[in-house]
């Protein structure tokens, strides 16, 4: 029977029904509920049958309902952004009174020690949960070819780090382990004659500095070199040390080479004054070889797991959920892809809040369960919203 035809008949037997009652002279108000009940009920019946004909298909096919309210659509995200699982990264320069923006990374700066507690103090109270820490050192012969000032007592990392715990005392600091910053030839290790990696002293320098980050009071340190082995190294230094059991060892199991990394090399002055770093940092192709960092990071004691960048490696980023499902995993959202979802914006492409939004949901949803954005501070506030 058409919809047309059903409508009909119910229409027809309706008035039949009236009909009757008029003829018998029941007029009560029994009566007339009774009509009423009927004729809800045809109606229920007309749409239920209206329905099955216009729908082709299992009735699990419907799923609009589950998501037509902006609340019921938040619930159907495995995981919801929140300001626990963001990290902000900061650029700390050994200039004690420096601030000044990165053009190339939009609403950027580079602090001195002097600087960071004005401009902490505000996010703080919006709810920051977390910072990591990179040392910028600017001052005339900073660098060598040893990175000697990565641990300098006095310098940005180490003093940023005693500060923010005076002063922030449920600040999460985790510090960024490199050598970049701080060498002469811009490069994550200690260089062998021909300008490759020494693996083995360039670890053995790198878990020191990791050391004495952790020592200074970093609640986390994460080692972002990409040499074999320093996972191990570490771990076993902070066994010996005695402070294994209140550090959290982030690694950047999974970092990757490319071309999103300008902006952040132009705020920490670490670009290569030769080469590049694809024979240490993953080929972006290199799924496999990722999957087999990450379980080599984690048999070696990471208690966190990263990825790196994060936009363009969402299936390493699931990749990772799926090897260390019982463990945290990061995403950096790199500076490459901040400035280009500005730049987008800026170009009339999108709106910024809604890329900066969706691009995060997607990292989540890819598996991750923290995130280093340069967002944090408009997340701070957008969440609130």
């Amino acid at each position: 029977m058409s919809f047309s035809s059903l409508v009909q008949d119910l229409s027809f037997r309706d008035n039949a029904n009236e009909r009757r009652a008029v003829n018998r002279g029941n007029s009560s108000a029994s009566t007339m509920d009774d009509r009423r009940s009927q004729v809800s009920r045809a109606m229920s019946y007309a749409s239920t049958t209206a329905t099955s004909v216009s729908i082709s298909g299992d009735i699990s096919s419907q799923l609009h309902g589950g998501y037509c309210h902006p609340l019921a659509r938040s619930w159907q995200a495995e995981r919801q952004l929140t300001k626990s699982m963001l990290i902000f990264p900061l650029f700390v320069s050994d200039i004690d009174d420096e601030e000044v923006s990165i053009p190339s990374l939009p609403d950027q700066h580079r602090r001195g020690i002097n600087k960071l507690v004005p401009y902490l103090e505000p996010l703080v109270r919006k709810g920051l949960k977390s910072v990591i820490l990179f040392g910028v050192p600017m001052a005339a012969g900073a660098k060598d070819a040893l990175g000697t000032a990565a641990d300098d007592p006095k310098g940005p990392v180490i003093a940023a780090i005693r500060l923010l715990r005076q002063r922030f005392p449920q600040l999460f600091i985790v510090a960024d382990v490199c050598l970049c910053e701080y060498t002469s030839h811009g490069h994550c290790g200690i260089l062998k004659d021909d300008g490759s990696l020494n693996n083995a002293l360039s670890v053995d320098r790198i878990s020191d500095v990791a050391i004495a980050y952790a020592q200074a009071g970093a609640h986390c340190v994460a080692p972002s070199d990409m040499n074999d082995g320093r996972i191990r190294a570490i771990k076993l230094k902070l066994i010996e040390e005695g402070i294994a059991h209140r550090v959290v060892l982030m690694s950047y199991a999974a970092k990757f080479s490319g071309c999103l990394y300008g902006p952040f090399r132009d705020a920490a002055g670490s670009v290569p004054s030769f080469g590049d770093r694809k024979c240490y940092q993953l080929p972006p192709g290199g799924r496999g070889l990722a999957r087999r960092a990450i379980r080599r990071d984690i048999d070696e004691g990471a208690d966190v797991i990263m990825v790196k960048p994060a936009s363009q490696y969402l299936d390493i980023i699931s990749d990772a959920k799926d090897i260390g499902r019982d463990m945290p995993i990061a995403a950096y959202q790199v500076s490459g892809e901040f400035a280009m979802i500005h730049a987008g914006a800026k170009a009339g492409v999108f709106d910024l809040k809604t890329m900066a939004l969706e691009s995060t949901e997607g990292i989540l949803r890819a598996g991750a369960t923290i995130v280093v954005s340069y967002f944090t501070p408009q997340f701070l506030d957008w969440l609130e919203s």
